[in-house]
């Protein structure tokens, strides 16, 4: 570009990322663009099609009444001006417009454009609010909240499709409200990216200049108070200047006696208060209006500091409204809190005075009070008027500003207070919802009056979400009241194109709408619920939640009908609010994922089901952690001779290491117990595992980190004998058929993984329809009680014989484990039978092989007794075969046993302790055949030790005869 002087001026470029015209037609002719079109465009476009809002519209409204030299005008000015001397000779177009969209100023680069555009492009008092002249700088500026960029065919008006505009909102530096709008409009063959840092600037050059307006207008207050001359007005008071009071106190105590200063300023009113000091000190704040000579109205607040004695308050005047240079008020004048409460009158015709929030209840003892000529009296606790050679307080101007300031300094501390307090109350828990529900807990009622959270059922799941935007149910909703409009938590929302929540989910921003009556498309596919909530709220904050790069849902904040609409302070509060939450939900989702995870894993490695056997009839159960998952379980193993094996252990720890060492050691317990091991041997190979576990684990460095407890139970229903050993595990519970319950005396014997020390058994005599009850230690282990507390519950719920297993796991769950358990619990219950003796055979005989034929014989008419003779057959012939091999390779006296259960067990025991190998004989050997024909005949086989010699048995299917 060349200026119109001749200086050569930088030419700027035509820039990437404008959207071709052909997105804008395919929008309008109602084609899908999403990908094409910037964000804050494509929601613009949708609004002014929800509002109706034509292309081929040219006329805009227009206001005579706007403020032609108002604050933002006598800002902008000089500011516009160095603008349009930057500019000179260009086409630029340089305007600020009000918070509703009429532009107030305008400025060129050229002075010949200004007679070559249009009226509503020149003339101030057009409005360009975005409901009336669709998608521009100035519109979309404001709807947006930030800076902005519009470019050729991103216009939405045809008249504009040859321009390109940026456009910034301009704020009262105080308190955050935007009071206005900076555009750049030129054409748009000059974009160029250094503009942003222009428009910037300038922004923030307005926004000075307003802050200095206010700071005038403060200055003009303590000049007006300066010449009140209220130091000469007080004979009995000492003045004291600024300095001399910061010398008198501390640090802390300026702090809390502006903070006082800052709550009577925004009052508005004329009050005194007492105000605690940290030492003891009690100081009076007295506030008393001021208006300046240029007609400012505000609020000067002094001190009034005690004589000698910082123990007792001394005497002041009654008439204070005249000792402080202003006359009395009317009668019935009271003293009046921070908060701008006004406490009413006693039944005594007295105005008492309620001190300020945070000051202690007897900090307005005797405190202001008016007597019975209306002047302000102020009570005197420990000193009275009666004592006139008391050294009267000094004074000193603490502050002085006006009630609007005063109000955003309180606005901005309870903004702060509000984000302290979010951070002890928002993730207090690992629960996405419950965290969700402490979000919505926080905001109200101290942002807002509604807050509804709003998230996908993956991420409550723990996952996250494929569609976040078209996947969400409603989780939370809570407000000041429970009569709101919303739907209900549980059911699938769903948000418009146009609605706030899915255009902050798009954005990745809050999105503010302070009016929902004029807010375009806003829950436009509900109407009759729209209109009942707009019966309730008027403004909404929307503000996605995001963690990590992850959408985890939407959080909604409204304000109610008879509240002040939020503003751009709030939504930045709702957004840090938001994010802080974000971030515990996420956290709470990942915990999620994982325990869910490691419950699934520690699920698939318990039993997931229950072994046929009629030896005991087992119920259980597994409780995880609350917060984890550990490494708890239980196993029921048939073993020969109809006995059942009943593990109950614990691995030391939580998480997926304690899950998978839970797996590993399971495997193996099993694998030791099929193998016939008395409970005491098994507890000793399983010590050897947790130890080799520890050697083997990269993280151990030679420390033992894995640890466990196991308890190993081995009960024979031909005897009703049952073998216990324990590692470390609390002792099992036995309840006897009549009812009472004990707790089994077993030696304790050391946690595995410790090695090198023993582990010793007990044997118990259990009676028929006993119940035997294993169980972990987070069923009896709480920091809430005392284990033996634990352990009178657990006998009292166990203390009915009459409930099934499965009705005693019922039990003990309910009243006994802890309501919100920190470890795992597992729970065996398994009620014991007896086999009929009529079901059991038996013969001693010597080591003599003549005697085999008679071991056939006498189980041929034993099973024909049984009505087994199917069987005969094959028994017949595993009988000779383990017979022949006890008297050939063991020694005697040899018994034999048959046991009629679900299968028939042949049981051959002999006092050696010589194991059976099954090998495959040449075609040249004469024997050895034995063993692989036992092999071949029975269901299973196998040897066992006794502490006499060992058993050889073999199991025969009774289906297959």
């Amino acid at each position: 570009m060349v200026r119109s002087d001749g200086e050569s001026k930088r030419t700027w470029r035509a820039t990437g990322g404008a959207v071709p015209a052909t997105f804008r037609e395919r929008f309008l002719q109602g084609e899908p663009v999403e990908g094409g079109v910037r964000t804050p465009i494509l929601n613009s476009w949708q609004r002014c099609r929800s509002l109706g809002l034509s292309p081929d519209q040219s006329d805009l409204p227009f206001r005579e009444d706007f403020d032609r030299d108002g604050p933002l005008v006598r800002a902008s000015g000089p500011v516009l001006d160095r603008l349009q001397s930057r500019f000179a000779g260009t086409e630029m177009n340089i305007s600020v417009a009000d918070a509703s969209g009429t532009v107030l100023l305008r400025r060129f680069g050229e002075a010949a454009l200004a007679r070559s555009l249009p009226a509503i492009q020149r003339v101030p008092g057009f409005v360009f609010a975005e409901q009336f002249a669709a998608t521009n700088g100035i519109g979309l500026a404001l709807a947006e909240r930030q800076l902005i960029r519009v470019h050729g065919a991103e216009h939405f008006a045809e008249r504009s499709q040859a321009s390109a505009c940026r456009a910034i909102p301009v704020r009262d530096p105080l308190s955050g409200r935007i009071e206005g709008v900076l555009c750049l409009g030129y054409p748009r063959s000059a974009e160029d990216p250094a503009l942003v840092t222009v428009i910037r600037k300038a922004a923030e050059a307005i926004e000075r200049r307003l802050l200095e307006q206010s700071s005038g207008r403060e200055r003009a207050l303590l000049r007006a108070y300066v010449g009140t001359g209220a130091d000469a007005a007080v004979g009995l008071h000492h003045g004291v200047g600024v300095d001399e009071l910061a010398r008198e106190l501390r640090p802390r105590d300026r702090a809390i006696l502006l903070e006082k200063a800052t709550e009577l300023i925004s009052s508005a009113q004329r009050a005194a208060v007492d105000v605690s000091l940290p030492d003891g000190r009690r100081v009076t704040l007295v506030s008393r209006p001021m208006t300046s000579a240029s007609g400012v109205e505000g609020m000067a607040i002094e001190v009034l500091l005690p004589g000698p004695s910082s123990r007792q308050r001394l005497p002041l005047p009654r008439r204070v409204d005249e000792l402080l240079g202003f006359p009395a008020e009317p009668a019935g004048l009271p003293v009046v809190e921070p908060s701008g409460y006004v406490p009413g009158a006693p039944a005594s015709g007295r105005h008492s005075a309620t001190p300020p929030s945070g000051l202690p209840p007897d900090a307005a003892s005797g405190q202001g009070a008016t007597d019975g000529q209306g002047a302000i009296t102020i009570g005197v606790a420990g000193a009275t008027d009666d004592h006139p050679d008391s050294q009267p307080p000094a004074r000193g101007l603490v502050l002085v500003g006006e009630p609007e300031v005063g109000k955003y300094a309180l606005a901005a501390r309870r903004r702060l207070e509000l984000l302290s307090e979010a951070s002890a109350r928002i993730g207090t828990t690992l629960d996405v919802r419950r965290t969700a529900e402490e979000l919505a807990e926080t905001a109200v009622p101290r942002l807002a009056d509604f807050a509804t959270i709003d998230l996908p059922e993956a991420v409550l799941r723990g996952e996250e979400s494929a569609d976040p935007g078209s996947d969400l149910r409603r989780a939370v909703v809570h407000g000041i009241r429970d009569d709101g409009h919303f739907s209900p938590v549980g059911k699938r929302v769903h948000f418009g194109p146009t609605a706030p929540q899915l255009r902050c989910l798009t954005s990745g921003q809050a999105v503010l709408e302070p009016d929902l009556k004029a807010a375009a498309g806003w829950l436009a596919k509900d109407p009759e619920h729209t209109e009942q909530l707009l019966t309730q709220v008027h403004s909404l904050i929307a503000v996605p939640l995001v963690a990590r790069g992850v959408v985890l849902g939407v959080a909604s904040f409204y304000r109610s009908q008879d509240a002040a609409p939020f503003g751009d302070d709030d939504r930045s509060l709702a957004h840090e609010l938001a994010t802080r939450a974000a971030l515990s939900m996420d956290n709470a989702r990942r915990f999620t994922r994982e325990r869910t995870m490691v419950l699934a894993l520690q699920r698939s490695l318990l039993p997931q089901g229950l072994p046929d056997q009629e030896a005991v009839e087992v119920a259980h159960r597994y409780l995880p952690a609350e917060s984890d998952v550990g490494g708890d379980w239980y196993d029921v193993i048939p073993l020969s001779g109809a006995r059942v094996g009943l593990f109950v252990g614990d691995v030391v720890g939580h998480g997926m290491h304690s899950a998978a060492t839970m797996g590993r050691l399971r495997t193996a317990a099993r694998s030791f117990a099929e193998l016939d091991f008395p409970p005491d041997d098994v507890l000793t190979h399983l010590d050897n595992v947790v130890g080799r576990l520890d050697r083997e684990d990269p993280a151990a460095d030679g420390v033992g980190i894995v640890g466990a407890t196991c308890l190993y139970a081995i009960y024979d229903p031909t005897s009703q004998q049952c073998v216990m050993a324990r590692a470390g595990h609390p002792p099992p519970a036995l309840v006897r058929p009549d009812g009472t319950v004990s707790f089994l005396d077993l030696p304790a014997g050391p946690p595995l993984g410790l090695g090198g020390l023993p582990f010793e058994t007990a044997e118990i005599h259990l009676p028929e329809h006993s119940q035997l009850v294993l169980y972990t230690d987070g069923l009896i282990e709480d920091r809430h009680r005392d284990i033996d507390v634990s352990l009178d519950s657990l006998r009292g719920a166990l203390a009915h014989p009459e409930r099934t297993p499965e009705e005693t796991c019922e039990a003990v769950l309910e009243r006994v484990a802890p309501a919100h358990p920190s470890d795992d619990i597992a729970l065996l219950v398994a009620r014991t039978h007896a086999l009929d003796p009529h079901r059991i055979a038996d013969w001693d005989l010597p080591a003599d092989p003549a005697l085999v034929s008679d071991v056939r014989a006498n189980a041929i008419r034993q099973l024909d007794d049984w009505g087994l003779d199917e069987a005969a057959f094959v028994a017949e012939l595993l009988l000779s075969e383990l017979v022949t091999n006890a008297i050939r390779h063991g020694s005697g006296p040899i018994r034999v046993r048959l046991i009629h259960g679900p299968t028939l067990i042949c049981e051959v025991y002999d006092t050696s302790n010589t194991a059976p190998h099954l090998r495959r004989a040449a075609a040249t050997d004469e024997g050895g055949r034995g063993l692989f024909l036992v092999a071949q005949l029975a269901q299973s086989w196998g040897a066992r030790y006794t502490p006499e010699g060992k058993v050889i048995w073999a199991e025969c299917g009774l289906d297959a005869t």
